[in-house]
């Protein structure tokens, strides 16, 4: 009697609506369980979420150059092929519709990030064969085509598990996090890689370090399985090859007659140009010999730099700069944190022309371009969530617009071993000087559509 009371329709809609009244009624923010849903904090997914999504990235687009570096690559094929393989975060908007159509977001987290993990054990092992190069730029093609979906489905699991509210809490520490991952990668494991190579040699301790990337990829998809949000449900099943074109067609419309979008794009490929010239150098410059203008440092150096400097600098940048938009709102801050964003390009100017031999004042240099990049990283990031991703098709304009951000960032990037050949280190870093006057001024001019929701969540507090 009781069993079959139980699966009568009137019980289960009965105990549908209890628990709709249960999820209405937590205004606790504590965890709650519903069978098998659990309703975390963000605190134990959002650091975690971002930290793999920065980690690939970093990797492919910094760390990797210093591996090749020692392996005896050219500069020019460095930051060419390095470049290049980071185009699918350029092209993610493509495909990022179908991650709506098909599958949980969640679902899409935890494939990309095993799948990095294996992909970065298998470049480990690829680095012993005598045609090491090529295998080794396809394989980080295929982790960066991994990575660009992870990107898509984490912000998607972001933008769907919190409110907006929530978001401009939680956006300080998104970037925090992402960017730790950066400290990690540049600073402690490139610190491992110097220390290992005096052990074992170049290959050997890059193999480990690769090896280690893996298994750190592998035991954050393990324990996102669990832990992650759902990320909201695929949109449709069984949908046609035919109806998904239409529906990416639509999308890709929908996301062209938004208003301001053209200047939208401009602001966002010219807001982080510069910094697309600069990353692929600045590695480079400080392991390269004083008398070609670098400043000779060894992995070991450059890691306790990143890794000691950069991360407190880094992580108070982008924690204050959530905070500073909190209270003076978004569009009052958008300015000044492009400035503080760019003021990096003077110190690493600075150091081109003086070469100092402190290692306490390079670090200075490197401190203020963490701090810069982590302050200003966030208000592009924010504004790309609120100003450009808000409608029906929200995942996949925000992956529009980070994409196309990042064509910002990776067309300098593979043009800036060339520019660097042909200036010098010292004009180079005055030339990237010039880079930042478009970005300043754009930003200056930028217009909002919709309505500063940061400083509606700063009004609301200061009634309360």
């Amino acid at each position: 009697m009781g069993n079959g009371c139980r699966r009568c329709p009137l019980f289960v809609h009965k105990l549908q609506l209890s628990i709709n009244e249960t999820i209405l009624n937590n205004p606790s923010g504590e965890p709650y369980c519903v069978g098998a849903q659990i309703k975390r904090s963000p605190a134990s997914w959002v650091p975690t979420l971002y930290f793999a999504m920065g980690m690939p990235f970093v990797v492919l687009n910094m760390v990797c150059s210093l591996m090749y570096k020692g392996l005896n690559v050219s500069d020019t094929e460095i930051t060419f092929w390095t470049g290049l393989i980071m185009f699918p975060w350029t092209l993610k908007p493509l495909w990022s519709p179908f991650l709506e159509m098909y599958r949980t977001k969640k679902f899409f987290v935890v494939l990309t990030q095993m799948l990095t993990g294996v992909m970065f054990a298998l470049l480990a092992f690829s680095l012993h064969l005598p045609s090491f190069f090529p295998i080794t730029v396809g394989i980080l093609a295929v982790i960066a085509l991994s990575g660009a979906t992870h990107d898509i489905a984490a912000d998607g699991t972001y933008m769907s598990a919190l409110t907006t509210d929530e978001q401009s809490k939680w956006i300080g520490w998104q970037g925090a996090f992402y960017n730790i991952a950066k400290i990690v990668a540049t600073g402690g494991l490139v610190y491992l890689a110097g220390v290992f190579i005096d052990r074992f040699g170049v290959v050997s301790s890059w193999t480990i370090i690769m090896l280690i990337i893996g298994i750190i990829m592998l035991v954050l998809g393990c324990y996102h399985f669990f832990i992650l949000p759902g990320g909201g449900k695929q949109l449709a099943e069984n949908r046609s090859l035919k109806e998904s074109l239409y529906e990416l067609w639509t999308v890709f419309v929908d996301f062209f007659q938004k208003k301001h979008i053209v200047y939208y794009l401009f602001f966002i490929i010219l807001y982080r140009f510069a910094e697309g010239f600069v990353m692929k150098i600045v590695p480079l410059f400080l392991k390269a010999p004083r008398a070609d203008q670098g400043l000779g440092l060894g992995e070991r150096e450059i890691g306790l730099c990143y890794g000691t400097f950069g991360a407190a600098a880094f992580v108070i940048g982008s924690i204050l700069a959530g905070y500073y938009i909190a209270h003076r709102g978004l569009r009052k801050s958008l300015f000044s944190l492009a400035l503080v964003f760019n003021l990096p390009f003077v110190a690493y100017t600075f150091l081109a022309f003086y070469q100092p031999q402190s290692l306490w004042l390079i670090g200075s240099g490197i401190v203020l371009e963490y701090f810069g990049y982590g302050f200003g990283f966030v208000g592009l990031t924010l504004f790309m969530m609120q100003q450009i991703a808000p409608g029906k098709h929200q995942m996949s304009h925000y992956a529009f617009a980070s994409g196309i951000m990042n064509l910002g960032v990776m067309l300098p990037g593979m043009l800036s071993g060339a520019v660097s050949d042909a200036l010098g280190y010292r004009h180079f870093f005055v030339f990237v000087l010039f880079c930042t006057i478009p970005a300043l001024l754009i930003t200056w001019f930028v217009p909002f559509t919709y309505p500063d929701a940061t400083k509606k969540v700063k009004v609301s507090a200061e009634n309360e």
